[in-house]
C-alpha cells in the first residue's frame, strides 16, 4: 500500500483518537522551514507590517504559537534536533556542533587506545576542500573523531553516528515514504538519524569555507546561499532530486534552512571585509545588522534578510499550487533558535570566557582557574573543552572538581558577567548526570542577557544560550483546510513538540521517535481534535 493510501486509511480510522488536522483535504506531507534566529517578536512584527506576505498568508491559514521555546540549550545542532527528533540533549545527546565527548578519541588515533576524551567537531572544518579553499560539499573522514562500536572495533564517528535517538526522517522512510533536507553545512549528514540513511535528498552547500569566501560576512551572500536551497526544494516540489534531475516523486517531509536572518542579526556591520561584492550593490555594505531598538525594529541589513527569506517562501507557496499540492501540505515554519540580544544597548562583548578567568586577580595561582585556562587550551585529547557563544559549556578532565570550580566561578560571578552556574544539582536538574553521560558538561554558565563571550567586532548577537532571545521563536503550523486558520495561541510550547506533530498529521504514531517516548513530548496543541 502506498503512503498515502495508509495515511489516509489511518487518519479515516481517527487510529489515534483524533480527528485530522483537515478532513477534506488529508495530510500527505509536510513542508519543515527553519529560519535561524526567527523570534517571535520578528514574525509578529513582520506581519503587521506585510499583510500580503507569505508569512501572513501562512498565519492566516494557520495557527501562530507566540510562546514557542527551543529546548535548551539553543545552539543550531539541538535546535534543529529538537524539530526532527521530539527531544533535547537528554535523549538526543548533542549540546552543540563543536562540543566534547568522554568516550571518543582524537582523529590520528586510528587505534582508540589510550584515555578516552576528544572534542567533537562537526562544523565547517571537517569539509574537504579544493587547493582554493572551496568545499566540495562533503565531508573529510580523516577530520572525524575515533570510537568504539559495539564490536568493539574503532570507526569513525560521523554526525549521524553521534545521535543516539531517530529522526522523523527515519520513521517516515520506515512507513514508505519518501524524505529530503537542505542545510548550511555537510555536517547536517546528522539529519541522516543513526541509520546513516534517514534522508534520501540531503543536499548542503557551505556557507562558510575555512580561509575562503565566508557568505555569513554579509547578508546579501548568505542570501545567495539560502537562494541555492529555495531552488532544491522547488525542484523537488516538482517531483525532482534537488539538482533538477528526474526525482522520485514529492517527498513526504521535506525542508531547508535559511540563514539570512540569522547573519543579518548577528554581523554589526554587512561586508565588513569587502568579499561580498553583492552587498555592494545591494546598498548594505558597511551598514550596521541588528536591531535599532528593543522593540525588535530591525536595521536594513535584518529588514533585507527578512524581505527575501518570506519572498522564498512565498515562491515555495506559489509552487506547491502550481502543482496542485498546497491543500494536502502542512507548511511549517519555525526556527532551530533565536539570537541575543535584541536590544542592541544591552550588548556587552567582555572577551572569551577563559580569558576572562585568567585575567581574574590571583587566577595564575588558582586551581579552579587553571583547570579552566587548561581546558580551554585543549585541543585534542582527553583534557576537557570549553566552548562559548552567549553561553559557556565546561567539560572537565577531572569531574570531582567540578564544585570547586562551580564555587570558584560563582565566587567571581559578578566579575565574569555570570547569571547563572549550572553545576550539580542544578544541571543535573535539566540535563543528564555527566559522570554518567559521557556528552553533558559539567558546567554550564549562563551569563547576563546581552553577554556574548567574545571580543570579536564582526557580530553584535549571538545563540546557544537560554535567554529569551535565544530560546523564544516563531512558530507557524498552516494549511488553507485547518477549521482553526487565523488562530494564535499563547500558551507555552516546545518547538521538540514539532516533530511529534508532524508524524501525526501523516498519520504516523509519534511514540516511534525514541525522544518522544524518552521525554515524553506531546504533539502541539489547537491541531487536533
Amino acid at each position: 500500500m502506498q503512503l498515502r493510501q495508509a495515511t489516509s486509511s489511518l487518519l479515516a480510522a481517527a487510529i489515534f483518537g483524533v480527528t485530522a488536522i483537515a478532513q477534506a483535504a488529508p495530510i500527505e506531507r509536510v513542508l519543515l522551514i527553519s529560519i535561524d534566529g526567527l523570534h517571535a517578536l520578528d514574525v509578529a512584527r513582520y506581519i503587521e507590517g506585510h499583510a500580503n506576505s507569505a508569512l501572513a498568508k501562512l498565519s492566516r491559514q494557520g495557527i501562530t504559537y507566540t510562546n514557542a521555546r527551543t529546548p535548551a540549550n539553543s545552539d543550531s545542532f539541538p535546535g534543529l534536533l529538537a524539530l526532527i527528533t521530539g527531544g533535547s540533549p537528554i535523549s538526543h545527546g548533542l549540546f552543540y556542533d563543536v562540543s566534547y565527548d568522554r568516550s571518543l578519541f582524537d582523529p590520528s588515533n586510528t587505534s582508540c587506545t589510550g584515555k578516552s576524551g576528544n572534542a567533537i567537531v562537526f562544523d565547517e572544518s571537517i569539509d574537504k576542500y579544493t587547493p582554493q579553499n572551496v568545499s566540495l560539499d562533503v565531508i573529510d573522514p580523516k577530520k572525524l573523531p575515533r570510537g568504539l562500536n559495539d564490536a568493539g572495533q574503532c570507526v569513525t564517528v560521523f554526525p549521524h553516528d553521534a545521535l543516539k535517538t531517530n529522526t522523523i526522517f527515519e520513521v517516515v522512510k520506515d512507513a514508505g515514504g519518501r524524505t529530503a533536507w537542505a542545510d548550511k553545512h555537510p555536517a547536517y549528514d546528522l539529519v541522516n538519524g543513526p541509520s546513516g540513511k534517514g534522508v534520501d535528498d540531503l543536499f548542503t552547500p557551505e556557507i562558510t569555507n575555512v580561509n575562503g569566501l565566508d557568505a555569513t560576512v554579509s547578508v546579501v551572500c548568505t542570501v545567495a546561499n539560502d537562494q541555492k536551497k529555495v531552488a532544491a526544494i522547488l525542484n523537488e516540489i516538482r517531483g525532482q532530486n534537488h539538482d533538477g534531475s528526474p526525482g522520485h516523486g514529492v517527498p513526504t517531509v521535506f525542508g531547508m534552512n535559511f540563514q539570512a536572518v540569522s547573519v543579518g542579526q548577528k554581523v554589526a556591520k554587512d561586508n565588513s571585509d569587502g568579499s561580498c561584492s553583492d552587498s555592494v550593490t545591494a546598498g548594505l555594505s558597511g551598514k550596521a545588522g541588528g536591531y535599532l531598538d528593543g522593540a525588535g525594529t530591525p536595521s536594513d541589513v535584518l529588514a533585507y534578510g527578512l524581505q527575501k527569506t518570506d519572498a522564498a517562501l512565498g515562491q515555495m507557496i506559489a509552487a506547491l499550487k502550481q502543482q496542485g499540492l498546497y491543500r494536502s501540505t502542512l507548511f511549517i515554519v519555525t526556527a532551530k533558535h533565536g539570537q541575543s540580544p535584541i536590544n542592541p544597548v544591552k550588548v556587552n562583548k567582555p572577551g572569551h570566557f577563559a580569558d576572562l578567568v585568567a585575567a581574574l586577580p590571583g587566577a595564575g595561582a588558582n586551581p579552579a582557574a587553571q583547570v579552566i585556562a587548561n581546558a580551554a587550551a585543549c585541543s585534542t585529547g582527553p583534557c576537557g573543552f570549553v566552548q562559548d557563544d552567549d553561553i559557556a559549556l565546561i567539560w572537565l578532565p577531572d569531574q570531582s572538581q567540578t564544585q570547586m570550580v562551580a564555587d570558584y566561578l560563582n565566587a567571581n560571578a559578578k566579575a565574569l558577567f555570570i547569571d547563572q552556574v549550572l553545576a550539580g544539582d542544578e544541571l543535573t536538574l535539566k540535563f543528564n548526570e555527566p559522570t554518567n553521560d559521557s556528552r553533558t558538561p559539567d558546567i554550564i554558565v549562563q551569563p547576563q542577557y546581552g553577554t556574548i563571550y567574545t571580543g570579536s567586532g564582526a557580530k553584535n548577537a549571538e545563540h546557544g544560550g537560554f535567554s529569551v532571545g535565544d530560546t523564544n521563536v516563531g512558530l507557524i503550523i498552516s494549511n488553507p483546510s485547518l477549521p482553526t486558520g487565523g488562530r494564535v495561541i499563547k500558551t507555552p510550547v516546545a518547538t521538540s513538540q514539532v516533530a511529534p506533530t508532524i508524524l501525526q498529521a501523516l498519520g504516523i504514531d509519534p511514540q516511534a521517535l525514541r525522544s518522544v517516548v524518552v521525554e515524553q513530548t506531546e504533539v502541539l496543541p489547537g491541531l487536533f481534535r
